[in-house]
């Protein structure tokens, strides 16, 4: 099924599956490509000594030619407030990863813009305590529901923000990782994206214009930059990976997309983003997973998911074996695991071992879980290390506000024409939202004032605007 249509059958065998499915694939593409073109990407080509710089020069370069893509956007698309005729849009920049994401907020902050415009940046990723994110979250479903399109400029707080600022030019903008694109149901004008995979550019383009159908784009609502951070700063390995389908195993010939999407992309060097490409593989199956980024991800998404291709070399017949003669395949199969291992491994579905041996998003960095804890006048509050509960006795969280902790100063989060748009003030904010739940400040603080950070020796460094990052 999809936004079309639906279809069903009655399949006997994997090759019924695949003609079925591939009919409807077809289907499908057929009706997009009829489809008005909503979502346009352009590349945004990043200055060739990147790789000359080291990290902070780099990320500050980057932040450059982030802050220059939003204005372009902005002048492209954005919408007039009726109540004071200023030119406002509403754009996302993604990052692949947290770190990199506060050092261009915080060179963002530095850079200002030109005079007659204002930028409010709201930085959003995991790494917020739990109350934070979901007043974050809160935030940004009430203001991005574009359904009725000016009814924006009616919410006090965006009311607030555009009068309280003489610019004709306002940017709202998100600056944001992996967690804007999934599960969102966010509506901005426009988005910079720092690439990772085709499937997350898709995913982050359904939050562009999600809400207005009918519009029609001529120019591009995307820009795309050429490359991503990763590549410059770990030359020689993976870039598009964590998030992305590059590896080792599955290395890329380039990190340049006008390469990896050259057959996507027209004469004027941009391309409709929609869901085509992830719907079916290359025609005639030449795929090309170290030359095209589309190719690599059919690639991959194969070898996961279906069951592996049989070996040269024989193996004992068992039950396993048997389950692969069942399901059509060699009984010299490998038996490698993947997602097909759950149905094709006899007795699989009874059991938990799969699961465990293939961890869903599995994270192998060892993790810290802290808690923000007010003191005793519950005027202030610190940082705590939670250690887990061991036998029948809780242990005492551990202090680590002054060896663990470092606060980024509050004139770091202010620029020449650029503010937060945020919570600025921790204490006052989980105060505000005790009383709101009526629960005592420090019951609140141990359930929902908590953040997972992975485990740093020099701690980690944290603003309320900002949340929290590794310390170098």
């Amino acid at each position: 099924m999809d936004e079309f249509f639906q279809s069903h059958a009655d399949c006997l065998s994997a090759e019924d599956y695949q003609q079925h499915h591939q009919a409807f694939a077809e289907g499908r593409t057929k009706k997009l490509n009829t489809q008005a073109v909503q979502r346009r990407a352009g590349l945004l080509s990043l200055p060739t000594e990147l790789s000359r710089l080291d990290r902070v020069e780099r990320r500050e370069h980057y932040a450059v030619s982030l802050r220059d893509a939003c204005l372009r956007l902005h002048a492209g698309h954005h919408s007039v407030d009726p109540n004071s005729g200023k030119r406002v849009s509403f754009g996302l920049i993604r990052m692949a990863n947290i770190d990199p994401l506060i050092d261009v907020a915080l060179s963002l902050f530095k850079l200002g813009v030109p005079e007659g415009v204002h930028v409010h940046l709201c930085v959003y990723h995991a790494q917020f305590p739990l109350f934070l994110r979901s007043a974050i979250e809160h935030r940004l479903d009430t203001t991005l529901d574009r359904r009725d399109d000016l009814a924006i400029f009616g919410l006090r707080n965006i009311r607030h923000l555009i009068d309280s600022q003489v610019a004709q030019d306002q940017l709202f903008v998100v600056l944001g990782s992996p967690v804007t694109e999934v599960g969102r149901d966010h509506d901005y004008d426009w988005a910079v994206v720092e690439p990772s995979s085709m499937r997350s550019l898709i995913q982050l383009a359904g939050r562009v214009l999600r809400h207005r159908q009918g519009h029609v784009v001529e120019q591009p609502n995307l820009l795309v930059s050429n490359t991503n951070l990763r590549h410059f700063e770990r030359p020689g390995e993976p870039a598009f990976c964590r998030p992305g389908f590059e590896s080792l195993d599955f290395p890329l010939q380039s990190h340049e997309l006008g390469v990896l999407l050259e057959r996507w992309l027209g004469a004027d060097g941009c391309m409709a983003i929609d869901a085509r490409p992830r719907i079916s593989p290359r025609q005639g199956g030449d795929l090309q997973p170290a030359r095209d980024l589309v190719d690599l991800e059919h690639v991959r998404m194969a070898r996961q998911m279906l069951p592996p291709v049989a070996s040269a070399a024989p193996v004992r017949r068992n039950r396993l074996a048997a389950k692969e003669s069942i399901a059509g395949n060699a009984s010299t199969v490998s038996t490698t695991l993947n997602a097909s291992s759950f149905w094709r491994i006899e007795g699989a579905g009874l059991t938990g071992g799969v699961q465990q041996l293939q961890p869903f998003r599995e994270e192998t960095r060892p993790m810290e879980e802290l808690v923000w804890l007010p003191d005793d006048d519950e005027e202030n509050c610190s940082l705590y290390w939670m250690p887990k509960e061991i036998g029948k006795w809780p242990q005492t969280c551990v202090p680590v506000e002054q060896s663990l902790n470092y606060c980024i100063p509050d004139d770091a989060v202010q620029g020449t024409g650029i503010s937060p748009w945020g919570v600025s003030d921790i204490m006052s904010a989980m105060a505000a939202q005790a009383q709101a739940m009526d629960m005592p400040l420090a019951e609140f603080a141990h359930k929902f004032a908590s953040v997972r950070l992975p485990r740093n020796m020099q701690g980690w460094r944290w603003h309320p605007i900002l949340g929290f990052g590794l310390r170098a």
